[in-house]
């Protein structure tokens, strides 16, 4: 019989919504389906999608927390398997599936992961060859991305200073597998990129499962890895695990000692190659003198073939020919010149005041070894008279001033 009193929608909801979580065929619930409607609320982080079949859809939610924790990507018409438990949402009355995982059905979760990151990254041209950066041949320094406990940073060191002692090795020590191990693996990438002056970075870790190995799947590791201006090598597990890091990376080695020896020159092989070098200079050096040597052979031969001296000897004889007309002509000249400076020599001679005195001459020079201008003697002055066997003095009594007459002079002068 019904109840008098009846009940509000609200009442009605949470008696369904009790009834739905006091029910235990209704916990713990595997449901596989297909994903439609698929949401990602932003920013809450929360997943709305509907599960359904051929024939039926129930609605579907996941919340942000354990919706982190999915490593692939949901979308619509993917085929899932979801793990969870059935209850109703009491504001709209409506009963729902609230996910507590979920996985690809027929395919494991990881794997998915796996394949889709890798299919975004080669979309993007993150594995393009065209990008990947060359192994520099002599580093002078190798920084080291590893667990500083684990064998790989002592394998590394130890075939370095094997084959190459030259080279450094610098750890940046980093968690390899776990919650920490993306970020601290980003952290080592950027710190040798921003602070060590490496020449190269090796990152990895020694084998394991895929989920030991995930960190090294993670997207950041990847992009981190393409940004490097550094080259880096991958080293990640055995030769048979393969990871997102190595499809980026610059170069991938199976294991990390193979890293190490992709990342140093074996000293021995350098040795070998300048020994070889200078054997291939010591070789040319001689062969280059030996065809200098032929060289000059052939100029000797030459030289000999044209019998220059002959042709010198006939240019000196012509030379000295060329002095002696020189002299010839020289001498010729300075005996006239000798000639002709003797005969004015002489015409300067009898000009002189002294040859005109030796010839019976005399002049009237004053008191003060001035000779005398008519226009400036007067009577009664003292005077000297040069003769040629000496001087003679006396006193002007009476001057008489000559005149031309007919050609002769007349007057006198008395003393």
């Amino acid at each position: 019989m019904p109840n008098d009193k009846p009940l509000t929608v609200s009442q009605l909801n949470a008696y369904i919504k009790a009834s739905f979580d006091h029910d235990l065929n209704l916990k713990n619930l595997c449901i596989c389906g297909e994903i439609s409607n698929f949401k990602k609320h932003f920013p809450s982080g929360h997943l709305y999608f509907s599960l359904k079949d051929s024939v039926s859809v129930v609605r579907a939610v996941m919340f942000s927390g354990q919706a982190s924790k999915v490593a692939f990507e949901l979308k619509d018409g993917m085929s899932v398997i979801v793990f969870g438990r059935v209850s109703c949402y009491e504001p709209s009355g409506q009963y729902q599936i609230y996910v507590e995982s979920i996985q690809p059905e027929g395919i494991g979760s990881v794997y998915l992961a796996f394949e889709q990151l890798k299919n975004k990254l080669l979309r993007e041209g993150l594995f393009d060859e065209n990008f990947k950066k060359p192994i520099p041949k002599y580093p002078k320094a190798i920084g080291v991305v590893t667990s500083k406990t684990g064998a790989v940073i002592h394998d590394i060191k130890a075939v370095v200073g094997q084959r190459y002692p030259l080279c450094e090795v610098i750890l940046y020590p980093a968690e390899v597998q776990g919650e920490k191990a993306e970020k601290e693996i980003v952290d080592g990438i950027e710190y040798f990129n921003r602070y060590s002056k490496v020449d190269v970075i090796i990152i990895g870790r020694g084998g394991g499962s895929i989920e030991d190995l995930w960190a090294f799947n993670k997207e950041s590791v990847a992009r981190a890895v393409f940004s490097s201006q550094i080259p880096i090598i991958s080293a990640v597990g055995h030769e048979t695990d393969v990871t997102i890091c190595d499809f980026v990376a610059d170069k991938r080695a199976v294991t990390p000692s193979q890293a190490a020896e992709f990342a140093v020159p074996d000293i021995n092989s350098i040795r070998i190659l300048v020994d070889d070098l200078f054997r291939r200079i010591a070789n040319s050096a001689k062969y280059k003198i030996s065809e200098f040597e032929r060289l000059i052979e052939s100029f000797e031969n030459e030289i000999k073939f044209f019998d220059i001296s002959s042709k010198v000897e006939s240019k000196v004889a012509q030379v000295e020919n060329l002095i002696k007309r020189l002299k010839n002509i020289c001498g010729d000249k300075v005996q006239k010149s000798l000639i002709e400076y003797e005969f004015l020599k002489r015409r300067l001679e009898a000009c002189s005041c002294e040859s005109t005195l030796n010839r019976g001459f005399a002049r009237i020079i004053s008191q003060n070894n001035q000779f005398i201008k008519l226009s400036n003697i007067s009577e009664n002055e003292r005077v000297k008279i040069e003769f040629a066997s000496g001087i003679l003095e006396c006193n002007l009594t009476n001057i008489v001033k000559l005149e031309k007459q007919g050609g002769k002079t007349n007057g006198e002068k008395e003393y």
